[in-house]
């Protein structure tokens, strides 16, 4: 909460601050916050992996129809392919689309990994699903955002805004923010926007090759166009009859009858919802089930009897070479584990006023960073 008091606090802050029911502690302001400011951006505000976000896409397979085996081949072959984990990129890059144009700051290491890190996972908890949803389908979803250059772009916008507060006004260095008509806030602006097209690539391209995967093992191609969605951005939006940028650090957009994805652990479920449009959370609601174990303080706490008990009947593994598949074994990181995340059911419920759900999707095979 004292993260909670000091963003309220910030000179541009505007109206109220909204916490989801996902909500803890980050870096400058919890995970999980929306907050509004008047005529200026707080780059702590969205944070390091700007556009993070999750895509979703229902196949016409029907969940009865998926053979025993099949899942297990699915998640093996997309260990094969994708690229995945913290560092891991692409031995032979792919090219940036058209449309995003790197800043021109950038160095030339950050340069060749924003095209070698292109159409893979990441670490920590970004993710790949495969998922039987209560319609009667088999679902694709996935957790991954902009890598690396979202990072640097981060956190070379922030510098500038510590840099700049004695100029701009006074605020916590964690909290240092740009006005919006400031070079410096156009800049901004302009290079969150990158970053945000390229996690969007990024998470179509990780989605393309997951999809072929599915349908090099199933026989059944997909047609359709996935769900996809940010948090961790700012957006101009109107609100309490005021211009205002709201930025979300764990939360996503859920204006009145927008589809979204509200993803739980790995081992628990993920919701298809449709917005609500509530005012008072500026028309947002939680990006996920929310920690309530620290990353170190899962890994000490929890057993590995546990985490494989909570993961029971569901295929699920990180990359190893080889396509290799690890699990929890003894000395395992656990700080993904179901344990380290609140009940997703009662995230939903204390959001209902926030969203309706459309689409329960059980986990069935998992694929983390």
């Amino acid at each position: 909460m004292e993260q909670a008091r000091n963003i309220s606090t910030h000179p541009r802050a505007f109206h109220h601050v909204a916490l989801m029911p996902d909500c803890h502690r980050g870096f400058g302001i919890p995970i999980g916050c929306v907050v509004a400011c008047r005529g200026a951006l707080i780059p702590n505000a969205v944070g390091v992996d700007i556009g993070c976000g999750m895509a979703a896409l229902r196949t016409p397979l029907r969940a009865d129809d998926l053979e025993g085996g099949a899942v297990s081949a699915i998640i093996r072959e997309t260990a094969e392919r994708i690229p995945v984990g913290e560092g891991v990129s692409r031995r032979n890059p792919l090219p940036l689309p058209p449309e995003i144009a790197l800043p021109s700051w950038l160095d030339s290491r950050a340069r060749s990994l924003a095209s070698a890190n292109l159409g893979t996972l990441g670490g920590g908890n970004h993710f790949i699903e495969l998922q039987a949803g209560d319609d009667g389908f088999i679902w694709l979803t996935i957790h991954t955002g902009s890598r690396n250059l979202g990072y640097r772009i981060a956190r070379h916008h922030n510098e500038i805004a510590v840099r700049m507060q004695s100029r701009f006004g006074k605020a916590p260095a964690d909290l240092a923010f740009l006005p919006d008509d400031s070079d410096e806030g156009i800049l901004y602006v302009r290079d969150m926007e990158t970053a945000m097209a390229y996690a969007r690539a990024n998470r179509s391209a990780v989605m393309g090759d997951f999809a072929e995967v599915f349908a090099g093992v199933t026989g059944c191609r997909i047609t359709g166009e996935p769900i996809s969605i940010h948090h961790n951005y700012a957006s101009k939006e109107t609100h309490f009859g005021a211009h205002v940028w709201v930025h979300r650090k764990g939360a996503t957009s859920a204006r009145e009858g927008e589809t979204g994805i509200i993803p739980g652990s790995m081992g628990t479920t993920s919701w298809i919802v449709r917005g609500l449009g509530s005012p008072d959370s500026f028309m947002s609601c939680s990006h996920g089930a929310g920690r309530v174990l620290g990353r170190r303080e899962a890994s000490r706490k929890l057993s590995v009897e546990e985490c494989r008990e909570a993961m029971r009947g569901v295929i699920y593994g990180t990359s190893g070479r080889g396509g290799r598949l690890r699990g929890f074994g003894e000395g395992a990181d656990l700080s993904e584990a179901p344990a380290a995340y609140r009940d997703i059911d009662k995230v939903m419920r204390n959001q209902a006023d926030l969203v309706a759900p459309l689409v329960r999707l059980r986990p069935l095979g998992v694929l983390k960073g």
